[in-house]
């Protein structure tokens, strides 16, 4: 039984965080919308879900030494070790296509950014309800009610 609510809220707090993380990428776009030549960047959720969850020891999306790539070599104890490109559920966020070029040479298109960071904000709210919703359902079970 334990085991099963371990596992239920250990992929509720990775959907959480990953969304977390999206929602940052999303607002970077926005704040850049102004930015010359600035590439608007997302990632497929569904595929850095899947990522995160294939992914073992890891819940919140990062990974610490990216497969493939090799160490640099660390000539003095003060260089702080590298951690590689950021990523979201493993998956390097990609740049996203525009559909109508700019002078400026920004990707931003304010419409769908607007439209993608509400969705996530939507997503996540509806992850903590749900989130809240099983861990009362829990608190009920366990005080007999």
């Amino acid at each position: 039984m334990i085991g099963k609510l371990d596992q239920t809220l250990r992929f509720q707090e990775t959907v959480l965080s990953l969304r977390a993380q999206r929602q940052q990428l999303l607002a970077s776009n926005i704040a850049n919308a102004d930015t010359p030549n600035y590439k608007a960047r997302d990632v497929d959720f569904s595929k850095a879900l899947q990522g995160a969850l294939s992914r073992s020891g890891s819940v919140d999306g990062r990974q610490a030494s990216p497969a493939g790539r090799g160490n640099l070599l660390m000539t003095s104890g003060a260089h702080l070790p590298v951690t590689g490109k950021p990523t979201i559920g493993g998956l390097e966020p990609q740049y996203r296509t525009s559909a109508q070029g700019s002078v400026d040479g920004n990707t931003v298109d304010m419409d769908v950014e607007r439209n993608q960071f509400t969705e996530n904000a939507l997503r996540y709210e509806a992850s903590v309800t749900f989130v809240s919703h099983q861990i009362k359902g829990l608190l009920t079970a366990i005080q007999g009610q």
